[in-house]
């Protein structure tokens, strides 16, 4: 047993080593704001639709955004990194032109 011991001790006494860690720190995409505006032409029923659709947000919840753009000029639609934002502004801008709506969406940096 002690002769063992004796080859565990020089071993683990005949040198230092010091692990070091790097903490990578992995930063979050910023985030956009798709943003509605009003028009004069523009239906709210269509406004609701896109949100549902396109937002995938609730009825009420739809609802509640599309009166914050008819009452307020602009609501919010949802936050996103900017590649997914984009593809929602140009979805609805297309799906808007195609209904002939003149429905304005755009990006904002949060």
């Amino acid at each position: 047993m002690g002769e063992f011991d004796d080859e565990n001790e020089e071993s683990a006494g005949g040198g230092t080593a010091v692990v070091t860690e790097k903490k990578i720190k992995v930063e979050r995409p910023p985030l956009f704001k798709v943003l509605l505006h009003n028009d004069d032409y523009t239906s709210m029923e269509f406004v609701t639709l896109i949100l549902e659709q396109i937002f995938h947000k609730s009825p009420a919840e739809a609802h509640k955004i599309m009166m914050a753009v008819h009452q307020m000029g602009v609501g919010v639609a949802g936050v996103y990194p900017y590649e997914i934002a984009e593809a929602k502004v140009t979805k609805v801008t297309m799906l808007a032109r195609q209904q002939e709506f003149p429905l304005r969406c755009s990006l904002e940096q949060e």
